[in-house]
């Protein structure tokens, strides 16, 4: 890394460095994983679109934020503080660099739907992830894939005053430079998990299931299927259009979370890719917790004004094979039932978007196209619109969280059903994992393909939209399907090289 002085932005005091050569993901993320609040949104696996820009070009690595906003489910107000931060400390978007510049990131788990709908709870509620658990970050490494470069970007917050800004935006930007350069190798091998952990049981019941050896289900296969046939009941009587049906896979942590990471991100690449270590409590011996993610969807992204979404579904299982891919995705694209899926959600997140878009904005990019992924194929659209002037990333997320492609339709109707059918809180899994900058833009996926590591346990929850054509066996059979790339990562024994 280089040497040289750190040039100020003239526009606001904040410290931008170019980083030559660019650092790989891999090692500055092994650089800076023990720095509290470490946060990689990682492009591990580069897509591209028929929208454009591919999916994948930036990623992003914080750690040590200098303010946190933890809430508990069912807190009220939960974004206050966010609103109130990012209108105090906003600052315009430095030009030609990555667009994460600094500002608020982290989880919103999937219960944070309580504290905007009157969603009952679940019956276990065993690991008590936060509603919220999001790191204020004033400094930033950015890539830009495309280009092959790597800045880091230091705000100088929480100061205002602009030598006060530039002063502390210096020093912490040569903190992290310093960071990068004189990280040693670490002991891994007890790192996020303790003996003490390994001797909680699990407090919901547990079936075994023919996944790897331990590994157990919040749903015996016949419960799941039961399930699903509840599902179709409900959608039968009117209720609802499509549900979200997920189980809760259950396995005991193995290794650190870091290291499960680095062989999630190499059995299962994935655009919106990110491990984050996380308080699970405002207090500051509070226990941690870990989400480590290969999500291939985004939830919501807003650049300039331009509010995104990317809804996925409709999945196949790759099989390695060029002829058998090109048949499954033959299947897909003609399989009613899946393409009945994608289009009522589409239908739904156009509805959700035209709370916050001025209403001629709204249209679909991109209508049941295919992405390929390292272990499945996708059915996938886009739709995006124009933010209202008097609406912000805030009344975003009010507005569409969480994603219709992991609740159903109608959305509120189908969460109460899941807060019904499914035995254990979601926690993180189908909330978001993001950023919501300091200039106005944010970029959020929806935790699927997802772990979450906490008491020495890893849960690997897992599902699939129910419609109406749907056959219950082969819904069960689905969420294997998606919980490939996953397991395969918790089952890997040999190095994965860095």
């Amino acid at each position: 890394m280089p040497e040289k002085e750190l040039n100020p932005n003239a526009l606001q005091g904040a410290i931008v460095q170019e980083l030559q050569p660019a650092p790989s993901v891999v090692d500055a993320f092994n650089a800076l994983r023990y720095q509290p609040g470490c946060l990689l949104l990682d492009s591990s696996m580069q897509i591209a679109t028929s929208t454009g820009e591919p999916l994948g070009r930036f990623g992003f690595l914080m750690a040590d934020p200098f303010d946190w906003v933890i809430k508990e489910v069912g807190a009220a107000n939960p974004l206050k503080k966010l609103r109130r931060s990012l209108t105090e400390w906003r600052c315009e978007t430095i030009p030609d660099l990555p667009p994460m510049q600094g500002g608020w990131a982290g989880l919103l788990s999937y219960d944070l739907n309580r504290s905007f709908e009157n969603i009952p709870p679940t019956k276990f509620d065993q690991f008590n992830i936060p509603a919220v658990a999001l790191g204020c970050y004033d400094v930033v490494i950015a890539w830009d894939h495309e280009q092959g470069r790597a800045w880091i970007i230091s705000q100088g917050m929480p100061e205002t005053e602009m030598a006060a800004r530039t002063k502390r935006a210096s020093q912490r930007a040569k903190q992290f430079i310093d960071w990068l350069q004189t990280a040693e190798e670490q002991d891994d091998s007890n790192s996020n998990f303790t003996a003490a952990a390994h001797n909680k049981e699990p407090l919901a019941p547990q079936y075994p299931t023919d996944g790897p050896d331990g590994l157990t289900s919040n749903f015996g296969r016949d419960q799941y299927i039961d399930a699903v046939k509840r599902s179709i009941d409900y959608i039968r009587a009117g209720d609802v259009f499509q549900i979200n049906l997920a189980q809760r896979l259950l396995h005991r942590a193995t290794c650190g979370s870091a290291e499960l990471y680095h062989r999630l991100r190499a059995c299962n690449p994935a655009p919106f890719s990110g491990y984050f270590d996380f308080p699970t409590s405002k207090q500051a011996d509070a226990p941690n917790a870990q989400i480590i993610s290969a999500s291939p969807e985004r939830f919501v992204s807003i650049r300039d004004s331009i509010v995104e979404t990317r809804p996925i579904k409709g999945t196949r299982r790759r099989t390695g094979t060029p002829q058998a891919d090109l048949d499954s995705q033959r299947q897909l694209l003609a399989s009613e039932k899946d393409r009945a899926e994608n289009t009522m959600i589409v239908d739904l997140m156009r509805n959700d978007l035209s709370r916050v878009c001025d209403d001629m904005s709204i249209e679909v990019t991109q209508y049941c196209t295919i992405e390929q992924y390292q272990n499945v194929l996708h059915l996938v659209s886009a739709i995006e619109g124009k933010l209202k002037k008097d609406c912000d990333a805030i009344d975003v997320i009010e507005a569409v969280f969480p994603g219709g492609s992991i609740t159903g339709a109608p959305k509120v109707r189908a969460m109460e059903i899941i807060a019904q059918l499914e035995p254990t809180a979601r926690g993180a899994y189908c909330g978001s994992l993001g950023y919501l900058g300091f200039d106005g833009n944010a970029d959020l996926s929806i935790l699927i393909r997802s772990i979450t590591a906490k008491d020495g346990w890893w849960q690997i929850p897992v599902g699939g939209g129910i419609v109406v054509q749907s056959d219950p066996a082969a819904e069960y059979e689905e969420t294997w399907t998606k919980a490939a790339g996953m397991l395969a990562a918790i089952d890997a024994t040999r190095p994965v090289s860095k």
